[in-house]
């Protein structure tokens, strides 16, 4: 959040970002898992629609391991390619011969 958008929408509400990052086609990633999840029951209630959605868990990917989430998220990018991206997947930092858990 810090340097999309020049860390415009830091502090701001989980919806706001949500938009924008649907807006700019953009798949949000998040280890948020307290308050994303309500958003998006909430959104699929009212039948709008976001670029997707990635948790990510801070016990198996910490968020100072950069290298371990890219790579995760590049395992899940390649499993996933033909997926429609309105989806919420989890990712684990896996070794990419077992390649990514991801749930639609």
């Amino acid at each position: 959040m810090a340097e999309w958008e020049e860390g415009e929408f830091l502090g701001q509400q989980d919806s706001a970002c949500l938009q924008q990052a649907a807006a700019q086609g953009l798949t949000l990633v998040t280890y948020d898992r307290r308050t994303i999840p309500p958003l998006l029951k909430a959104w699929a209630e009212e039948e709008r629609e976001h670029g997707g959605v990635i948790f990510v868990d801070e016990k198996t990917i910490s968020p100072s391991d950069t290298g371990g989430l890219v790579r995760a998220l590049s395992n899940l990018s390649k499993k996933t390619a033909n997926w429609e991206w309105t989806i919420v997947a989890f990712v684990q930092d896996i070794p990419a011969t077992k390649g990514v858990h991801a749930r639609a």
